[in-house]
């Protein structure tokens, strides 16, 4: 796709600098390109150029030979490191631009504009007068994340507030979209870049496990208001470093309401910000060296493409857990084998060969072995631990999947005997059941599942994730009847605003 807009950008004589701007707001959105990377891409150019020319400015200075390399520079492109004021000003030199172009805030260290090669010189006075501006330019930024900061939060407050005076107007558009980001990028700011009271850690931590009960009962936007209020003070009390104590217990509470931000914008339909709040999450355990903690955070991660993306990539998560993990006891252990045994069944679909069935069967069977293995706190709670019933309804949805429908039901029905508090679940459970109806060719039976299922879920709760098994249920009814008796009822439950006259019309 760069390829293509650079073409097109030299065609129409455009300049670098404006090709790359291209490229960023076309590749970001789908891939997460960088605005550093989209500067390189523009130029047409690979990561050994750019290091090359790093090198040769190097020379050029008399300086010793840089420590850059490919990796590092990956790392800056794809955001895991921000460049040190060194780097940065030769990125700038090499690519012809300021650092804010390249997606970094504050003036570079040399003081003086990049646009053009070798603008050094000039008369003293007005460098002098540069390079105040440029310290002037530096206050400025340090107090513009607070101001930025507070101001996400109140998006979030407001959204509160809205969802606590059940405002049909409280949603995830784009003003809490952005809020959600900043807060999250923040978090990345801090982490790359870095005294609180033992007793404000132990009420953060008392919160974090709270939230992570809560995740079972409360509507998603109003949950990731109150994480990432809660993760935003986390993120504030490690703007200065820490003893490594207590800095250790942060980075362990910013990778788990990181995890379970990640988590709630699953449930919310973006997948987008989803892996991003993993990626930060994963940036966090990283810190904590905890091998159970690191395992967890790839193992939820492994659920984006899961569900939205390529099975075979949630495989390969699934396996990098269960590796992270190693022969540590923990909920990773347990759930990163089920996650295979999705992926395999998602892969293979319900015509499956008996020795996917078999292969998928015993990934489900290490996961048992290894809950029986998990503290009895991990196994009470949903979000940071895994649960008996998680096991059952995962397993339901593996052989339902697979296929095998007669084991599925029993299953199932015995993982809905355990949820009772838990809409989300609830909701997948019979649609699970209602697929296995349809597999088994009752369509009636299908359609009632399912229309009893939709008609228990909330207008909060009615995310593009949540709905997604719906409509394929719809889609499978329509294939083989479109004029079913009870296909009409289930349409009105899946879309009752159309139903109503309230919606855009069409089915």
């Amino acid at each position: 796709m760069a390829r293509r807009i650079r073409a097109k950008g030299l065609a129409a004589g455009r300049t670098a600098a404006q090709i790359a701007e291209e490229i960023h707001e076309a590749c970001s959105p789908q891939f997460g390109t960088t605005k550093i990377k989209s500067h390189r891409l523009s130029y047409g150019i690979a990561l050994a150029d750019v290091i090359e020319q790093v090198r040769a400015l190097f020379e050029r200075d008399s300086k010793g030979p840089p420590g850059i390399g490919e990796t590092l520079l990956s790392a800056y492109e794809s955001g895991l490191k921000r460049p040190g004021p060194e780097y940065l000003h030769y990125l700038c030199t090499v690519y012809r631009v300021e650092p804010s172009v390249l997606g970094y805030d504050g003036p570079c260290i040399c003081g003086h504009g990049h646009r053009m090669p070798g603008v050094i010189g000039g008369d003293v006075k007005e460098r002098s007068a540069t390079s105040a501006q440029a310290r002037d330019l530096l206050a400025s930024s340090r107090e513009e994340p607070g101001r930025d900061n507070e101001e996400d939060e109140n998006v979030l407050r407001r959204t509160l507030l809205q969802l606590l005076a059940n405002n049909p107007e409280a949603k995830l558009d784009g003003p809490v979209l952005g809020a959600v980001e900043g807060i999250r990028r923040r978090m990345d700011d801090t982490l790359v870049s870095a005294t609180v009271s033992a007793a404000m850690l132990d009420q953060w931590e008392e919160a974090t496990l709270s939230f992570g009960r809560q995740y079972s009962t409360t509507a998603p936007l109003r949950l990731l208001c109150d994480v990432l209020l809660e993760l935003s003070a986390v993120r504030n009390a490690m703007s200065c470093r820490q003893p490594i104590d207590l800095q250790e217990r942060l980075c362990r509470m910013s990778a788990q309401l990181s995890g379970l931000s990640g988590m709630i914008m699953i449930n919310l339909g973006d997948h987008r910000l989803a892996r991003s709040f993993f990626r930060t999450g994963r940036t966090a355990a990283d810190e904590t060296g905890d091998r159970a903690l690191r395992a967890w955070v790839t193992a939820r991660e492994a659920l984006v493409p899961l569900y939205y993306g390529d099975a075979r990539e949630a495989l390969n998560l699934a396996k990098k857990s269960r590796d992270l993990a190693g022969q540590t006891p923990c909920a990773a252990q347990a759930m990163a084998p089920v996650v295979e045994a999705r992926a395999l069944a998602m892969l293979s679909g319900t015509d499956s060969k008996k020795e996917v069935v078999d292969q998928a069967k015993r990934a489900l069977a290490r996961a048992r072995n290894a809950f029986t293995h998990m503290k009895s706190n991990e196994q009470e709670d949903m979000a940071f631990g895994y649960t008996e019933r998680q096991l059952y309804f995962y397993q339901g949805d593996v052989l339902t999947k697979l296929g095998q429908t007669l084991e599925a039901e029993v299953v199932l029905d015995q993982a809905l005997d355990k949820y009772q508090d838990h809409i989300l679940d609830q909701t997948l459970i019979r649609l699970d059941r209602a697929q296995c109806r349809l597999i088994e060719g009752d369509l009636t039976d299908a359609l009632e599942i399912g229309t009893q299922a939709l008609a228990l879920l909330g207008p909060e709760y009615r995310t593009d994730f949540i709905m997604r098994p719906a409509l394929a249920l719809e889609q499978s009814i329509l294939a083989r009847d479109r004029n079913h008796p009870g296909l009409t009822a289930f349409q009105a439950q899946l879309r009752p605003s159309v139903a109503l006259g309230e919606g855009r019309g069409g089915a």
